[in-house]
């Protein structure tokens, strides 16, 4: 049984989120203030719901602790409906964003495509779709045939493959991949990907506009 962290203070409409993840036999954590999240021990649970005014700590720091210490997808529930908070949470991490008030039907099916996780991954090897890497060998293929990658292109591809589906920024690849002695600059980060997209084919990494680059959904489902 997958679990999901809500973190929500409203009581009616934490309820209400809480009853439709019971109905699809998700267990839920429910927290009702961001001041629960401890940065240096992430919650170990399958998906966070997280809503971004929330008394005291709020859910933009909340979400920036969170993306310091794990992976865990998180889908961002918030009034805030404008582009520069979907933006603003997007560059800190978010991996979905659903504004209020929300279609029952639409949160289902958005927390279903976030547990579905359908990446195989062991300490030293990522398969998503087509697309395997081994990172001990630092070999990867698509579709079975072998791909010669350079190393910053392969240490770019493994930092978007631990993270499928999501929007990873450019300035984080670029500060946590690059080698900032040599190409450490983001016009650099975007010739990489060029290159990149040419070896593994049309289809794999998407540009996320605003905020950075992904490995494409319809690849790894």
């Amino acid at each position: 049984m997958p679990t999901v962290l809500l973190v929500e203070d409203d009581e009616a409409l934490g309820a209400q989120v809480e009853g439709h993840l019971h109905a699809l036999d998700i267990d839920v954590i429910r927290w009702r203030r961001g001041h629960d999240i401890h940065p240096d021990h992430p919650p170990p649970v399958d998906l966070v719901i997280l809503d971004l005014k929330l008394p005291g700590k709020d859910g933009f720091e909340v979400l920036r602790q969170l993306r310091a210490s794990s992976d865990v997808p998180v889908l961002v529930l918030s009034a805030l409906d404008g582009s520069e908070d979907k933006v603003r949470a997007l560059r800190l991490g978010a991996d979905d964003y659903l504004a209020k008030p929300f279609w029952p039907e639409e949160l289902i099916e958005r927390v279903k495509a976030r547990l579905r996780r359908p990446v195989l991954q062991r300490a030293d090897r990522i398969e998503l779709g087509a697309l395997a890497l081994d990172l001990e060998q630092r070999e990867v293929e698509v579709d079975g045939e072998s791909v010669a990658l350079t190393p910053a292109e392969f240490a770019l591809l493994a930092a978007l493959a631990r993270r499928p589906g999501a929007a990873v920024t450019r300035k984080w690849l670029v500060a946590n991949v690059l080698d900032p002695d040599r190409d450490g600059n983001e016009r650099t980060l975007d010739v990489h990907v060029s290159r990149l997209r040419r070896k593994l084919g049309p289809g794999i990494i998407d540009t996320v506009w605003g905020v950075g680059y992904r490995l494409a959904g319809e690849r790894v489902s």
